[in-house]
């Protein structure tokens, strides 16, 4: 019986192909990141995450703050533009009265109304006011 001897294949017997696709996978294997790396790049990815977010929330709520600001002082001008508005409308009716004041006759005109005075020859009449007038008709039904 012919027996074989199995043998280990020796170091000098085993041989590496040398074709592009082994060079290839070789060289990814070589450039291919270790885990270490692969965590370290995920720890910077989040940590710029991170910072990136909390910068842009801030920014976002500053942005809010100042519109708010903005509103409320847009109110406060319009508040103060009406009252402005009332002001001059006021002022426009002092000057006015200054101007008739002015006039000797509006004023002997406006004494006589309020101190009941007349000219010669002048009779005064008072006539109730509309406020009076409706109570009395009120009264009478």
């Amino acid at each position: 019986m012919n027996k074989q001897h199995h043998q280990e294949p020796s170091p000098n017997r085993v041989r590496k192909l040398d074709n592009d696709y082994v060079r290839s996978s070789e060289n990814n294997m070589k450039n291919k990141p270790s885990k270490h790396q692969i965590i370290r790049r995920r720890r910077r990815i989040l940590a710029f995450l991170a910072i990136a977010s909390i910068i842009i929330f801030s920014l976002s709520s500053m942005l809010m703050k100042q519109y708010d600001r903005l509103d409320a002082k847009e109110q406060k001008k319009a508040e103060v533009l009406a009252e402005l508005e009332q002001i001059q409308e006021v002022q426009d009716m002092l000057k006015l009265q200054i101007a008739k004041l002015e006039d000797d006759e509006y004023i002997a005109k406006l004494a006589r109304k309020m101190y009941f005075m007349s000219e010669e020859g002048e009779l005064i009449f008072t006539i109730p006011k509309d406020e009076q007038l409706n109570g009395q008709q009120e009264e009478d039904e």
